[in-house]
């Protein structure tokens, strides 16, 4: 203990003498640190983490696989096949079924639209979380149509103000009462979707409807399952178990389904709640492992640099008496102290980075909440830190214990080459960084230049002045189609009157919000179908007012819908050019029929009456759908026997087009609203460019983070080729004031540094472009209309790279060729 106190006193006192070099090796760790401590708070709160309920591993979750107009995997289950595996399944120790739903939350405050889940009493036993405060639902209830909910943490803080005695509360639910009978603790989150905005907040029991049992909505898979398993099963024997029911379930389909075909799927609970955010967090991971590989490789130059300037002094403590083993110690105790206080500085800059880059995550990030700086993120710094330390210190140890005591002693004070090993070292280091710098400038390329193709696709709408707004009528207050329609027009017609007001319309699915629905159609025997497809699937949805004028979507055919298209009028429909050019390419689409369902449904056929561009329904990068639009006033009857009995309410978005700002018509717009219904409350209250610039968000977040790495990788490795290379000038200044005693100029010492840098940066980026081939397919899954290996990014980035290192040597090249050869002799 008594030496490694000495050592540690040493290792300060010389590095307190060396001020300038300890600070800049603390802030290279604590860069390379920081920010891989930054991302693996990420990895360990969306990857690594536990879910938040009891025993997750034993969790699963059920959905169907369709093998339709393609294999479309997990899209969910359907009412009826809930009740199915519920009864007949025998895996599962507790099971149950949710689905998202919108309510008006009213009768304490303000009215507002708060995102819930409907669910089965078996949902919250499987899970194994008991409430905070009260109790959740039970079968009973779910059965008998009780009328009482579960609040979130966050909306009984929020909302209540964390009121003790809120249980046995009354609060309506689309103006409906329902009893508040338990607060869910403050961590926990279900469903479990991606981001914040969809989060639930509040629970009320499926109480399915006579409608959503009916064979009529046999093909809706817009409901979940999950389950817990029963102790020692697997999930091989699960699904086994789940598919014999999905069997079950295909043989009593309504004759109109009897194409498609379903397999069940069973999977853990938390491969289906990380997946979406797995391919992100691994890229990032490797590009962090990148920044830390490099500044690790700077320290350690660094440290080598140190290590061979004081090869004097090792000489003479060696001849002194001091053991090998004792110069390796100090040299990797130094590395350690340096490591530690880069960690502990890592920890701060990644608090910063997280407070920072968390609220920008894309919405598709799963888990958002659980990343944190906790125990396991800063003791995982901490050993970062120490085995960082430890590395980085073994070059510059090896190098100190190698040290030949007789050569130093006698060479003095004089410069010249610092042995041959020595300098192929911090060669191979400095080579090294530009590689790798290089393999993530490549990468960052291809991103930006994939984001870029993404700006410029046409979207099929104009987003500039345009306010859009969703809302929801509840069915106590519009229990059928009658009322609903007549809300809508007074709506329009309000706000068509209003000053600036270009259009006003209404539709039931906006453009670029993620839609990922569809409805089955049959077309009329002109259309040409060269795929063969039994099942067609298409993007329907309904418009109201005009709509296609204030979104900006432009008619390539015919005419766009009109005041007569109303209910009770022939049926018309609109279709994208996606699905016209697909089916009838000569163009003779005006006047053909569709129709929804299948070949046996009995719906009645439709006129198209229009064609008009295709409209990115998801982010721009996203493939176009066939599209069909309808007047909202005949979608009841385009289904026929599919059409809900008595459904009331309706939820859409109103679309504004004005002349004006869209953002000075929100008030215009809430008080058209208010007119017609004080109560109603509206939601994401955006511009179309706020929308439109969140489809984007995931691959901006993809760029701008791999950019940044990027940039940080090319700071990195310039540092480590301007400190080599001005060492090497150092120990090489007696050489070069010969040269220039000798007769040579100025500009040919310059050139002589330079090319010396040259030839480093060119073997970097000849290993570095190897090394962007090899992870090119890595990264192709997140580009769009670019390859990972095209010729112009790799040779901009090669480009950039040699330039950056020319740059680098350009200081310590003008040095030495502004120094008086007769000084330089003379210090020797």
């Amino acid at each position: 203990m008594h030496g490694l106190m000495l050592n540690l006193r040493l290792a300060l006192r010389q590095l307190r003498r060396t001020p300038g070099f300890a600070l800049t090796v603390v802030l290279t760790l604590a860069l390379g640190i920081g920010a891989t401590t930054a991302i693996f708070s990420l990895v360990e709160g969306v990857l690594l983490r536990p879910l938040p309920f009891h025993d997750p591993d034993g969790l699963v979750t059920i959905s169907d696989s369709l093998n339709a107009e393609s294999q479309i995997d997990d899209a969910g289950v359907t009412a009826a096949e809930i009740r199915t595996y519920l009864h007949d399944t025998t895996s599962f120790s507790s099971l149950g079924g949710y689905t998202g739903f919108g309510y008006e939350l009213s009768g304490l405050g303000e009215p507002v639209m708060v995102n819930a889940a409907r669910m089965t009493a078996g949902v919250f036993p499987s899970l194994g979380v008991a409430p905070l405060m009260g109790r959740v639902f039970t079968q009973q209830e779910d059965a008998g149509h009780a009328t009482v909910a579960v609040l979130s943490y966050r909306v009984w803080r929020n909302r209540f103000h964390g009121d003790p005695g809120i249980l046995g509360t009354k609060i309506l639910l689309d103006r409906k009462p329902y009893v508040i009978i338990g607060i869910m603790p403050r961590d926990f989150e279900f469903p479990l979707v991606a981001g914040r905005l969809n989060q639930s907040e509040l629970w009320v029991p499926m109480s399915f409807t006579p409608d959503e049992l009916s064979p009529t909505s046999a093909a809706n898979w817009g409901y979940n399952m999950v389950g817990r398993l029963k102790p020692g099963l697997s999930l091989s024997q699960a699904n086994q178990d789940a598919d014999r029911v999905a069997r079950e379930v295909m043989r009593n389909f309504p004759p109109e389904f009897k194409q498609i075909q379903i397999t069940a799927h069973v999977k853990s609970l938390k491969e289906s709640a990380v997946e979406s955010g797995k391919p992100l967090v691994r890229i990032l991971t490797y590009a962090v492992l990148v920044v830390l590989l490099i500044a690790c490789l700077n320290v350690a130059g660094l440290l080598l640099v140190r290590a061979i300037r004081r090869r004097r002094e090792l000489a003479v403590r060696l001849a002194l008496g001091a053991s090998p083993r004792a110069l390796l110690g100090n040299s990797l105790l130094e590395g350690i102290l340096l490591s530690g206080a880069g960690g502990v500085l890592g920890l701060l800059l990644a608090a910063i980075a997280l407070k920072i880059t968390v609220p920008l995550l894309p919405e598709s990030m799963p888990r958002i909440d659980g990343i944190h700086l906790d125990t396991s993120v800063v003791l995982f710094a901490l050993v970062l830190a120490l085995l960082t330390g430890a590395l980085c210190g073994l070059a510059p140890a090896f190098a100190a214990i190698r040290t030949r005591v007789n050569e130093n002693l006698k060479e003095g004070g004089r410069t010249g080459s610092a042995g041959g090993s020595h300098g192929r070292l911090r060669s191979v280091l400095v080579v090294t960084e530009i590689a790798v710098a290089l393999v993530l400038l490549t990468a960052a390329g291809a991103l930006v230049r994939s984001f870029q193709k993404m700006r410029v696709v046409d979207p099929g709408f104009r987003a500039d002045h345009v306010l859009v707004a969703g809302y929801n009528l509840p069915s106590q207050q519009y229990p059928n189609p009658t009322t609903s329609d007549a809300f809508n027009r007074s709506l329009l017609e309000r706000l068509q009157a209003m000053p600036g007001v270009v259009a006003a319309g209404i539709t039931n699915v906006l453009p670029a919000s993620g839609f990922q629905g569809g409805g089955a159609y049959v077309l009329d025997e002109t259309a040409h179908d060269a795929s063969g497809d039994k099942l067609k699937i298409a993007a329907w949805s309904a418009s109201e007012g005009n709509y296609f004028q204030a979104m900006g979507i432009r008619l390539i055919q015919g005419r766009l819908f009109n005041v007569d298209d109303k209910q009770g009028a022939p049926l018309v429909a609109l279709v994208n050019q996606k699905l016209a050019n697909r089916f009838w390419p000569k163009g003779d689409v005006i006047g053909r029929r569709v129709r929804i369902g299948t070949p046996e449904s009995k719906t009645p056929w439709v006129t198209i009456v229009g064609v008009v561009e295709n409209t990115k329904m998801n982010a721009l990068d996203a493939p176009d759908h066939e599209q069909i639009y309808a007047p909202a006033q005949q979608m009841n009857s385009m289904f026929g026997q599919f059409a809900p009995k008595d459904q009331g309410g309706f939820g859409g978005f109103v679309v504004l087009r004005s002349t004006l700002p869209p953002e000075q018509m929100t008030n215009s717009l809430r008080s058209a609203v208010a007119s017609l219904d004080p109560q109603l409350a509206l939601q994401q209250i955006q511009t179309m460019d706020q929308q439109l610039s969140s489809s984007e968000a995931p691959r901006r977040f993809n760029t701008s983070i791999i950019s940044a790495f990027a940039l940080g990788a090319l700071l990195l490795a310039a540092i480590g080729v301007y400190a080599v290379i001005a060492f090497s000038v150092s120990m090489r200044a007696q050489e070069m004031a010969i040269r220039m005693a000798l007769g040579s100029r100025r500009g040919e010492i310059v050139r002589l540094v330079l090319t010396s840098g040259a030839k480093l940066a060119a073997i970097g980026c000849a290993a570095g472009l190897i090394g962007a081939l090899a992870v090119s397919k890595l990264l192709s899954s997140m580009l769009f209309n670019v390859s990972a290996t095209d010729p112009l990014i790799l040779m901009a980035s090669i480009a950039t790279m040699i330039v950056l290192s020319l740059v680098a040597c350009a200081i310590p090249a003008q040095r030495a060729a502004s120094a008086n050869p007769v000084d330089a002799l003379r210090s020797e």
